[in-house]
């Protein structure tokens, strides 16, 4: 009779889908920066940057794309194989992450939240220090990761929904 009224645990899996499929989305990203470090391992980064450039009808000689050009003629294949294995690892880590909270397990939840809000501090350090559109969306979305999971956390321990037989 009530099968199709959505009850609170699917409004909480609606929430952990969401916050997974945001995970998954990063990992899917870090992934790509970290195969796209490793291209450029055995390639010349600096003129593959001017080569597009010119196909993007930017002044080579604008002050932000010169900044850009220089760093990336800094960057040796040292740092090209930390920046990759880096990212993998976060990629790993989201993945890890995203997995588990669309498998609805709690030590997904608990990853997630001690991760997020690890990540606060940071971002509010970054966000102090050069304030910008983009950090403070980050700083948001983490907030409001982190201000979720508490919720769902504490109502899943006062309700004594916190663990089942599979977890």
């Amino acid at each position: 009779m009530y099968a199709n009224k959505p009850t609170s645990v699917d409004k909480q899996d609606s929430g952990l889908l969401l916050i997974g499929l945001f995970k998954l989305g990063k990992a899917i990203l870090f992934a790509s920066i970290g195969a796209g470090a490793l291209h450029f391992l055995h390639a010349d980064l600096g003129d593959w940057l001017q080569h597009l450039i010119a196909a993007l009808h930017f002044d080579p000689e604008n002050h932000l794309i010169s900044i850009v050009l220089d760093r990336a003629d800094d960057l040796s294949h040292h740092r090209l194989k930390q920046i990759s294995a880096g990212t993998f690892a976060y990629s790993a880590l989201a993945l890890t992450e995203g997995l588990g909270l669309m498998m609805k397990k709690v030590w997904a939840e608990y990853l997630t939240l001690w991760l997020s809000a690890s990540f606060l501090p940071w971002e509010t350090y970054e966000l102090c220090r050069h304030a910008n559109l983009w950090r403070v969306l980050i700083l948001l979305v983490n907030a409001v990761i982190v201000l979720y999971l508490v919720w769902l956390l504490r109502r899943k321990r006062r309700t004594g929904a916190m663990l089942s037989p599979q977890e």
